[in-house]
């Protein structure tokens, strides 16, 4: 397995070192400090505080950096094997492995469906765990349980997925995990994201805002030292919570509040991929739309359906919410084109959020039913049905 610690390299950078000037200022070779950044060795205890003061960062800045460990070319090895036979000799190499395995399964999910990363997804899980539970070196276990946080809330959002929605204790079980994960290693952001997972179930699953609303706070105060991404993404569907319950001032001021951290939004943050215009955008339309306010929404997810052209999943619950809007104005012909698109979207990914809406958007054309258009879109929509 190749790999880098990519952020030593970068404190390396940010002080101005090249590999060569770094080692003459330690007095190392320069293939020692190559080594270090590809993973190989680390620095020895006595030469640690220089590399510190030389990289002005305390020595648990540098301790992180050197167990930040990015696999460049991912393939199964004797190594893990090995580690799973012999569970107590488990190494960082290892957790790195899994950590780009998790990775690259997280990266799928806008593209492809739930139930095909359920079961890959479940087996790093399970491996995850099964070696934290064993490990015996205590920096080892810690990155354990920072795979084992990611992995549990992964697997929340698969099987829930997968359930149509319909199984809530299997997720939020999953994201209990998480958090107790993230809580052993005191990750803010990681226990944050999972509160947040919780508040989802909450509000499309279990139909309580309520509940929703609460959890969502509670995940916006977790994220409040840690990510101003996470605090505003936890704001949004703590206005969402309140749109449910037809509360338009309490709504708009959580969208206020949320926008208001996209100023706070720095390269640092770690969860910015979570927290973009299009996502305040998506959540703003539906907000509007439960406000019963769909001339207001449409505009808003028009604009949403068109950016998210990347991330299917998001795409068809923003093309579902388009859907209902164009319905509840009684813009059908606009309404039946969207709902074909929204259909399209979910018989590529399968996705809960998506699935869901496209049903709701079929129930509210019933009244409509004996007309040709959407007789057409029935079809379709019995078919998913058939192929699930």
């Amino acid at each position: 397995m190749a790999s880098k610690r990519v952020r030593l390299a970068q404190r390396r950078k940010s002080a101005g070192f090249t590999q060569e000037t770094l080692a003459e200022h330690l007095g190392v070779e320069r293939s020692t400090v190559g080594r270090w950044e590809s993973a190989e060795t680390e620095p020895q205890a006595w030469l640690r505080p220089k590399l510190a003061r030389a990289f002005k960062i305390t020595s648990d800045e540098l301790q992180a950096a050197l167990d930040d460990v990015t696999i460049i070319h991912t393939r199964p090895s004797e190594r893990i094997n090995y580690a799973l036979e012999n569970p107590a000799s488990v190494d960082l190499m290892v957790v790195a492995y899994l950590h780009e395995r998790l990775r690259q399964l997280d990266e799928s999910y806008d593209q492809a469906s739930s139930t095909s990363l359920l079961g890959p997804a479940g087996h790093v899980h399970g491996q995850v765990k099964f070696l934290r539970e064993n490990a015996t070196n205590p920096r080892v276990r810690r990155a354990l349980y920072e795979v084992e946080a990611d992995s549990a809330t992964l697997m929340g959002q698969l099987v829930w997925d997968v359930s149509q929605r319909r199984d809530h204790d299997a997720p939020l079980t999953y994201y209990g995990e998480a958090v107790d994960a993230a809580q052993h290693i005191r990750d803010p952001s990681i226990e944050s994201y999972a509160t947040l997972r919780m508040s989802f179930v909450a509000l499309y699953g279990e139909k309580n805002p309520t509940k929703g609303v609460m959890l969502a706070q509670q995940a916006a105060e977790v994220a409040k030292v840690a990510s101003p991404s996470l605090t505003g993404l936890s704001l949004l569907h703590v206005a969402e919570g309140h749109a449910m319950t037809g509360a338009l001032k309490e709504c708009e001021d959580a969208l206020k509040k949320a926008d208001a951290q996209f100023d706070r939004v720095g390269l640092d943050d770690v969860a910015a991929e979570h927290y973009t215009v299009n996502e305040f955008n998506r959540l703003t339309g539906s907000c509007y739309l439960f406000l019963n306010l769909p001339e207001r929404a449409e505009p808003i997810l028009r604009t949403t359906t068109r950016a998210l052209a990347a991330k299917k999943k998001s795409q068809a619950i923003a093309l579902g919410n388009l859907t209902l809007a164009l319905i509840r104005q009684r813009k059908l012909d606009e309404a039946a084109a969207t709902m074909h698109r929204t259909i399209d979207a979910v018989e590529l990914t399968r996705g809960g959020g998506g699935l869901n809406l496209a049903f709701s958007a079929g129930r509210e054309l019933r009244q409509w039913r004996n007309e040709q258009w959407a007789q057409d879109i029935n079809d379709r929509l019995l078919a998913l049905i058939a192929a699930m």
